[in-house]
């Protein structure tokens, strides 16, 4: 018998656990997160994780609703002259950093300043940009070369948020990594009680002033209820539901689907969708190094994919479970096409085969770093491994936790000194999309995420986007961008699943969001 058949059988005749004593355990949210955190910084990674981490101890100027507009969040509002090219953004009393100093607007230029030189939506904007800068403690400004309407899309969104930290912190190259987290947000980070691997803990912050508006997506009030959120890491997924059954974690963000039928039948716990995009799949070449500096490798290995064997391998069959989606934004949004997407209908491992070497490859090492500790991004990985070897490819499959993968995709080295070849990752839908934040679209060489695949056209149409008189003309322009994207395969999609997250019934204020955050949540 499987592990988790024995793991199955007990855990549904298991007795329920007794009640928590009141005191510290029942102000405590116990979470197993979806992956291990090893940075700090949400400027110098893209990791989610880190994204999660930094929601909880910083705070945006605006943000996201629900519906995907973009609301006042430490801002009180902003003014616009009439020629557009001065915008007026003023903060709300009350905001204090978590080491007692009040924010003030200097910190919020330097934490832009820092922001705009890794963030791919505000490398678009920033040729339009004169100059953001300080009027007094509570007043700052963007000064304007033309009109840029998408300037607060840009500060409020959630795929690459522009989080506020301290003038003394923000003003470290953005290409450096912030080693000390402090914000102006609901939680304080405990550093001291940190332990990459182990666990990582958040204290709330009782100077937090949260706005008065009911919570709506991540804007509104991000009230923190409650004292502590810790977070262990668990990377055995049966242990992890066993925790969660015996009632000894509270929250689990990320449970493996084929687990899901057996939270299901616990009446201790609610497991549903919590997020509002499904989330999609992405395969990502280095486009720096041989063989993967080679287009007509990379549309080989795009002739062998089918997405349905990814989604199955992540989600299984669970009725609703996942889709495929053959091209580069959001299925279900305005400029979701398949334009140009012939070649993830091939299918055939034959034919890749022959174009593989029609093409030229001549038996270099691919370097595929898999994580074994984040089983959807492992399983991924998995299905890349097996097609590569049926390829025949020469492949060297390199087995690692997510928190070093985090930290070896930022090599440019060749394989023989450290490098990769192929990595995988995952990705909200509403992170793409629109052009000018989908960060795997991105084709501006050294800037690019890692990967750093080049191509002008894809450069130009993005900028075209932008310049589009109206929705047809975005449409238009969409459409070209999947067709050169296809062309050039700066990644390969690979198709989308909806990710429930579970939690013990005496959780409440649950609420949808297009991020995992832990504000309003208390425990019953």
């Amino acid at each position: 018998m499987q592990r988790r058949t024995l793991f199955g059988l007990a855990a549904a005749t298991a007795l329920p656990a007794p009640a928590f004593a009141q005191g510290s355990a029942a102000r405590t949210l116990r979470v197993v997160p979806q992956a291990n955190l090893t940075s700090l910084d949400p400027v110098w990674t893209t990791a989610v994780v880190t994204r999660n981490h930094a929601f909880l101890i910083y705070d945006q100027l605006c943000a996201q609703d629900a519906k995907g507009e973009i609301r006042p969040q430490m801002v009180e509002g902003w003014t616009t002259e009439a020629d557009g090219l001065t915008w007026n953004f003023t903060l709300r009393q009350g905001l204090r950093f978590h080491d007692g100093e009040k924010v003030l607007a200097k910190d919020c230029v330097a934490s832009i300043k820092r922001w705009a030189r890794r963030d791919p939506f505000m490398q678009v904007l920033q040729p339009s940009v004169a100059e953001v800068e300080a009027l007094d403690d509570r007043r700052f400004r963007f000064r304007l070369h033309k009109p840029v309407p998408l300037l607060t899309m840009a500060l409020g969104q959630t795929q690459f948020p522009c989080f506020i930290m301290p003038e003394r912190i923000a003003s470290t190259d953005a290409f450096q990594q912030v080693r000390e987290a402090v914000g102006s947000g609901p939680f304080r980070f405990l550093a001291d009680e940190w332990n990459p691997g182990q666990r990582a803990l958040w204290a709330k912050f009782d100077g937090y002033v949260p706005r008065q508006e009911p919570v709506d997506g991540l804007a509104g009030g991000r009230a923190p209820r409650l004292d502590r959120v810790e977070w262990t890491i668990i990377p055995d997924s049966a242990t992890a539901a066993n925790a969660m059954v015996t009632g000894e974690q509270d929250y689990w963000e990320y449970p493996l689907h084929d687990l899901l039928p057996l939270l299901r039948r616990n009446r201790e716990l609610v497991v549903q969708q919590r997020l509002l995009d499904g989330t999609y799949g992405i395969c990502r070449f280095n486009h720096l190094h041989p063989p993967f500096n080679n287009p007509g490798i990379r549309r080989a290995v795009a002739m062998a994919v089918d997405q349905r064997d990814y989604m199955r391998a992540v989600a299984g069959n669970e009725r609703d479970g996942w889709e495929a989606c053959e091209g580069v934004f959001t299925c279900g949004t305005a400029l979701a096409t398949e334009a140009g997407s012939d070649i993830l209908k091939v299918r055939n491992i034959d034919r890749a085969r022959a174009v593989l070497k029609d093409v030229g490859y001549a038996g270099e090492k691919v370097v595929l770093v898999a994580p074994g500790d984040y089983p959807q991004i492992n399983a991924l990985s998995m299905v890349t491994a097996d097609l590569l070897t049926r390829l025949g490819m020469n492949l060297e499959l390199v087995a690692a936790d997510w928190g070093t993968l985090v930290q070896r995709r930022v090599s440019k080295e060749p394989v023989e000194r450290g490098g990769w070849s192929i990595i995988h990752t995952t990705s909200s839908g509403q992170s793409l999309a629109l052009p000018v934040f989908h960060l795997f679209l991105r084709a501006n060489g050294s800037n690019a995420w890692f990967g750093w695949p080049e191509d002008a056209e894809i450069e130009r149409l993005r900028q075209a986007w932008i310049e589009a008189p109206d929705a047809a003309g975005q449409k238009q322009v969409g459409d070209a961008l999947n067709r050169r994207a296809m062309e050039v395969l700066p990644y390969i999609p690979l198709g989308f699943y909806w990710q429930p997250s579970a939690w013990r019934r005496n959780v409440t204020g649950v609420f949808r969001a297009p991020a995992t955050v832990f504000w309003n949540l208390a425990k019953g």
